[in-house]
């Protein structure tokens, strides 16, 4: 083994963009750090790839858009990072009907948007009843997002601050099902707000769990917009690596940690290559599940992953049975088979260990608002991305024969999409050399394996709401949410309080917490 007898401020663990985060605010306070990470590449779960040898065009492999991310993070590192806002929110076919015209959702309420809620369900009272219901969701936001970068505040003093009592308590107190049912009349449309709910948990729309899901997709900077990344996610991953860099900040790739020893005066980081570092203080950007297992702990239960990701380039974006132009269909979230009574019945059935048919699918096109993706040969053909994502496929679906249930869970989401298309989706993928199509799907098991996210939960583990309980005694020394019951460790990554998505949230959190015992 291979001894450093340099003792380091602190190390991260862990090179996603919450640990270059934490990096790079550690490193800007003066202090020395280094960066660990297992892998060869920066980035974890926002890396982009070139899935498709033969062409040019770098996807988000595992996530997409970005809501989360502060604009007080990006202004305090000083991050080159811009995102784009999408004109269209989502669109919807109709399940009752796929010839109908469905919901069509522009990002600012308009006209069009009110003349789609009246077409689809014979009034104007369900869009009158979008309007208010999302008015107050955006009153809540803009007074609870700024909480995300302070310190933990109890549920009763959160609440008392942010004055909107009733929106309060449907959000955290009564499960989301109950609300969407009582304020809502049509399927669909209750469908698509119990959306919001789903992605990234496996839960019915009658637990808070999903209930937490629906508040982290919808309080990012104060107004919840889900923003396109220029350049996609490996954009954010470069200029994190730049800052965290410039500030200092040594990285190692290819150091995936084995051991950690810690005592009174720092902790002792071991790698599986033989290399051993010494630090004051440890953030652990990766699971809290691994966390454990190097310290030999058992972790709690916690929700599996349940998302399908199917990465595609096509020549050309389909026609859709409905008439509706592609270009505006899928500039925002396509949803597919999402109406509630769909939701919640393929929830049940996965539960039961069936792999639900038709299966519930989110879509959108990154490059109808940023090509730069693709090169510019591709550009001029027309071609276009799609990013999938099949809901209430848990990693269980998967153990017994992860080949095959993956082809299965393929099958179940391009059979689901071609009920509301024109023409099949097939037809208009991409081909390859090899006489396949331009096609990548990833299981919850596959991005376990790829990535290390346990049983492919993009949050590592169980949300929690972003405040302390009243009734968690003395909440552990939480105090940022990155607090371990030992005072040289600190949790930076998803599975964190307040850490869920792709925010940057935890990093900031975590590094806040070792600053301020200073």
């Amino acid at each position: 083994m291979k001894h450093h007898h340099k003792l380091y401020d602190a190390i991260i663990v862990g090179g996603g963009h919450n640990g270059l985060v934490a990096a790079s605010y550690l490193a800007m306070a003066g202090k020395s750090v280094l960066l660990l990470e297992a892998q060869g590449e920066l980035g974890g779960a926002t890396t982009s790839a070139k899935p498709f040898p033969e062409y040019e065009a770098r996807l988000s492999r595992y996530s997409y858009l970005v809501s989360l991310l502060p604009d007080q993070i990006v202004a305090d590192l000083g991050i080159r990072f811009t995102t784009l806002e999408r004109s269209i929110a989502s669109y919807t076919p109709d399940p009752r009907n796929a010839h109908e015209e469905g919901l069509l959702v522009s990002a600012a309420w308009d006209e069009s948007t009110a003349r789609s809620f009246r077409r689809l369900t014979g009034s104007d009272r369900e869009g009158q009843a979008w309007g208010t219901f999302y008015g107050e969701i955006a009153q809540l936001a803009q007074r609870l997002a700024p909480a995300f970068l302070q310190p933990l505040q109890r549920a009763k003093q959160l609440k008392a601050a942010i004055g909107l009592p009733e929106v309060w308590r449907y959000l955290m107190e009564v499960p989301i099902g109950e609300v969407i049912r009582e304020r809502f009349g049509d399927d669909l449309v209750r469908g698509v707000v119990l959306t919001d709910a789903l992605i990234g948990t496996f839960a019915s729309a009658d637990e808070l769990q999903a209930n937490r899901c629906f508040l982290y997709h919808l309080i990012g900077n104060g107004t919840g917009q889900w923003r396109v990344p220029l350049g996609g996610m490996g954009a954010l991953v470069r200029e994190l690596c730049r800052v965290a860099t410039w500030q200092g900040v040594e990285i190692k790739l290819q150091s995936r940690v084995a051991a950690l020893e810690s005592g009174p005066m720092g902790i002792r980081v071991e790698t599986e290559s033989g290399e051993s570092y010494r630090a004051k203080d440890v953030l652990f950007a990766g699971a809290p599940q691994h966390l454990d297992r190097l310290r030999g702990r058992t972790s709690p239960a916690s929700r599996e992953g349940s998302q399908l990701k199917i990465n595609m380039l096509l020549s050309r974006l389909p026609r859709l049975k409905s008439g509706v132009d592609p270009q505006l269909a899928f500039a925002g979230t396509f949803h597919v088979n999402e109406s509630f009574s769909q939701l919640e019945a393929a929830y049940h059935g996965a539960s039961g260990g069936a792999m639900p048919v038709p299966l519930p699918l989110e879509m959108y096109c990154h490059t109808l608002s940023d090509p730069s993706i693709l090169s510019a040969e591709l550009i001029a053909k027309g071609f276009q991305t799609l990013t999938l994502f099949g809901l209430h496929t848990p990693a269980k679906l998967f153990d017994a024969d992860p080949q095959g249930a993956t082809a299965r869970a393929q099958a179940c989401a391009l059979a689901s999409l071609n009920q509301y298309l024109a023409e099949p989706i097939e037809s208009v993928l991409a081909p390859c050399r090899d006489g396949g199509l331009a096609m990548e799907v990833k299981s919850p098991l596959d991005v376990e394996q790829a990535i290390g996210l346990p049983r492919g939960n993009i949050f590592h583990r169980d949300l929690d709401f972003p405040f302390l309980e009243d009734d968690e005694a003395d909440a552990g020394g939480l105090r940022w949410g990155a607090e371990t019951d030992d005072p040289h460790l600190y949790l930076a990554g998803a599975g964190a309080r307040r850490g869920g998505g792709v925010s940057g949230i935890a990093g900031h959190n975590a590094a806040m917490a070792l600053l301020a015992k200073d």
